[in-house]
């Protein structure tokens, strides 16, 4: 076997040998996505709509592809954006119905639960679970509301 041969046989099988590894996106640079909400049960006034500047940071971990990456980051991008613009509210919310009344219902996100921080965190992990291959064995997302509030991980 020639030298190249053999330091391309080295170099895969330490590929192959790598065990998990973990990318993280938006780590320095979050992902910013620009969302609407309002938690309905709020004494406060978060009860009412109002929205956020929305910074995300992710970290995948899993076995190396053959593409040589844990994940494409494009593909964590993309599910993150399909919030981005978008209003969250709680199934039951009124909102619902005001929004497809008025042509806008493909502008909502229906979440199960009030979309808070905590929330939109949990539901993002397991969007991003069900959607990456199953070479993925974990998600964690953190989801900064404002400069005080950060939930995840």
């Amino acid at each position: 076997m020639t030298d190249s041969a053999t330091r391309e046989r080295r170099d895969t099988d330490a590929l192959t040998d790598a065990g998990e590894r973990t990318l993280h996106v938006g780590r320095d640079r979050p992902i910013r996505i620009s969302t609407g909400h309002r938690i309905r049960h709020h004494d406060g006034k978060c009860a009412r709509p109002h929205g956020h500047n929305y910074e995300i940071s992710v970290a995948v971990t899993g076995e190396l592809t053959a593409e040589g990456w844990v994940v494409d980051k494009g593909d964590i991008t993309r599910i993150i954006d399909e919030w981005d613009h978008r209003f969250l509210v709680e199934r039951g919310d009124p909102l619902v119905e005001a929004f497809e009344e008025s042509g806008d219902g493909d502008a909502l996100v229906v979440l199960d639960h009030p979309p808070t921080a905590e929330v939109m965190s949990v539901v993002l992990e397991r969007r991003l679970e069900s959607r990456l291959p199953d070479t993925v064995s974990a998600v964690a997302v953190e989801v900064a509301e404002t400069g005080e509030l950060c939930a995840g991980f």
